[in-house]
């Protein structure tokens, strides 16, 4: 009965694309959370919004930073940068874009309901020169200005948001709704026609778009399909163009399957284990009285207890990338082997830490985990259970869809999860800040669902952040990461390699932070 409703959910999903050579249907595993475009952080949200809005700097193929809704911009001081705007430029409901909007929508982007506040605040006070220049003033220097300029930033109409009420972005954890929920008004390619959660999204092509496309997309059509032999078969079949994340079980068949064809490569993130390591008494476990993952020793145990190996070609099928890094790509930690290298898989190793830290006998435990958002998300945190049991530490696999995941996270409503990062910035900053400190203001830590608090990191992860000569600044990562991964306050599992699986009919471009840019598809 479960695949029958599937199937005919997906019908009805594809119906509306199912006529013109220049129709886009394509699927994934999820759905988009919101079309809010500043109250999520999270990337099919981010890269589903960024077809509608746009940021002041955008990213080529190869994620060199180009123009976008700025011409140009310098540096005018050392706290100080300035953009020229694009002139002509309109909304989707026709109202000219303007520096205002950009001022609203960078404040707009910092209220605590926002989870790119992080990067909003780091870009600092936007001011209105002119209706076509933008000085950003900041409090303090900032090494990768342009790097957070160009995150999920999106501008927003002034007028529009005041007109609807949604002036502030929607508090998604604690399951608001507003008119930005489910309409858009941006200046980008694509325009949102109709948005039905969990069946699908319809987008139309901006005929007004002041940029150029390079594909002939007129409407694209996005159907979430959860079960991936559906998604599949649909592609197979032809009822979709384009799927997102093909299972890595069935890459290798689809290499072989007629009229489909397979585009992959690394992708700028890594998956790691996250544990409450805050309160004294875990909320889902065993263990009375105290709390395990204060204990280095525990941490590393878990670590020393995954056999990445097995992950890699029995799981993932190869398409994964081990790592004992906790940047999203190597370049944040300088390629440094030193901070990329993994403790070993050593089982009498984690049972003897286990023993040592008054733990012989194991504990039970609960570990949260996606079921629709990474690579085999929910097939890991299983693999994980296995594997920890080895040791006595039994594992409760709580598996659940994104749209429940996140706000579940948000209130630290867990004691052991799994999260992953990453994205088009490969600096350690956009890691460092968001993920490895201590909850604080401005967004700082607000991706620490740990709530790790270690004051040595600190200190030397909060003088990276303001840093201006590179060769400081290297040191100081360098040493900040080296701190948190001897302490093992995540544990890492890979990088992903990510397939994406489409019909021999359409050209996409694969983007190293696995974003989907639909005026760069054609479909013949």
């Amino acid at each position: 009965m479960r695949s029958w409703i599937t199937c005919a959910v997906l019908a009805a999903g594809l119906a509306a694309g199912s006529a013109g050579a220049q129709t886009l249907r394509w699927a994934s595993q999820g759905d988009l959370q919101t079309l809010d475009p500043h109250s999520q952080n999270e990337m099919l949200t981010n890269s589903m919004n960024g077809q509608v809005y746009e940021g002041l700097v955008g990213r080529d193929r190869q994620l060199g930073l180009v123009p976008a809704l700025a011409t140009e911009w310098k540096q005018t001081g050392p706290l100080t940068w300035r953009f020229k705007l694009r002139p002509n430029v309109r909304f989707h409901d026709g109202s000219p874009f303007t520096a205002d909007d950009v001022v609203f929508s960078m404040n707009r982007a910092k209220e605590p309901t926002s989870q790119i506040s992080v990067y909003a605040n780091a870009v600092g006070t936007p001011v209105a020169i002119d209706p076509l220049t933008v000085e950003f003033r900041l409090q303090q220097v900032n090494p990768i200005f342009l790097q957070h300029i160009a995150a999920p930033l999106w501008i927003m109409s002034k007028s529009w948001s005041e007109k609807n009420k949604v002036a502030k972005p929607l508090d998604f954890k604690n399951k608001e709704e507003s008119y930005a929920s489910f309409n858009a008004n941006g200046t980008g390619p694509y325009m949102v026609v109709s948005r039905a959660p969990g069946i699908k999204t319809v987008y139309k092509r901006n005929p007004n778009w002041w940029g150029r496309f390079e594909g002939n997309v007129q409407q694209v059509v996005y159907t979430p399909v959860a079960n991936d032999a559906t998604r599949l078969a649909a592609l197979v079949s032809g009822e979709i163009d384009f799927v997102l994340d093909p299972a890595p079980r069935d890459v290798p068949r689809l290499r072989s399957t007629a009229g489909v064809k397979i585009v992959d490569g690394p992708e700028n993130r890594v998956l790691f284990i996250g544990m409450d390591q805050s309160r004294d008494e875990l909320l889902y476990s065993s263990v009375k009285g105290k709390n395990p993952f204060k204990d280095v020793r525990v941490r590393r145990a878990l670590y020393q207890a995954i056999d990445i190996e097995t992950l890699k070609t029995k799981l993932m099928n190869g398409q994964s990338l081990p790592t004992g890094g906790i940047t999203p790509s190597p370049l944040g930690a300088y390629n440094d082997p030193a901070l990329e290298a993994r403790l070993p898989f050593d089982l009498a190793r984690a049972r003897a830490l286990l023993a040592e830290a008054g733990y012989a006998n194991g504990f039970e435990v609960t570990l949260d985990c996606p079921n629709n958002r990474y690579v085999n998300d929910e097939e890991i945190c299983l693999a994980l259970a296995q594997m920890w049991a080895k040791i006595g530490v039994k594992l409760r696999v709580n598996a659940m869809p994104r749209a429940v995941y996140f706000p579940k996270l948000e209130k630290y409503d867990t004691s052991l999860y799994m999260l992953g990062w990453g994205g088009a910035i490969t600096d350690a900053e956009v890691a460092i800040t968001p993920v490895m400190r201590a909850p604080g203001e401005k967004g700082v830590g607000a991706f620490n669902y740990g709530r790790v608090k270690n004051d040595k990191f600190e200190e030397l992860a909060k003088a990276s952040s303001a840093e201006a000569d590179p060769k400081k600044r290297e040191d100081l990562v360098k040493a900040a990461l080296r701190e948190y991964t001897q302490q093992v306050h995540l544990i890492p599992l890979h990088r992903q390699v990510i397939p994406w699986a489409e019909r021999t009919n359409v050209e996409v471009v694969h983007r190293a932070d696995n974003w989907f840019e639909y005026s760069w598809v054609t479909v013949k």
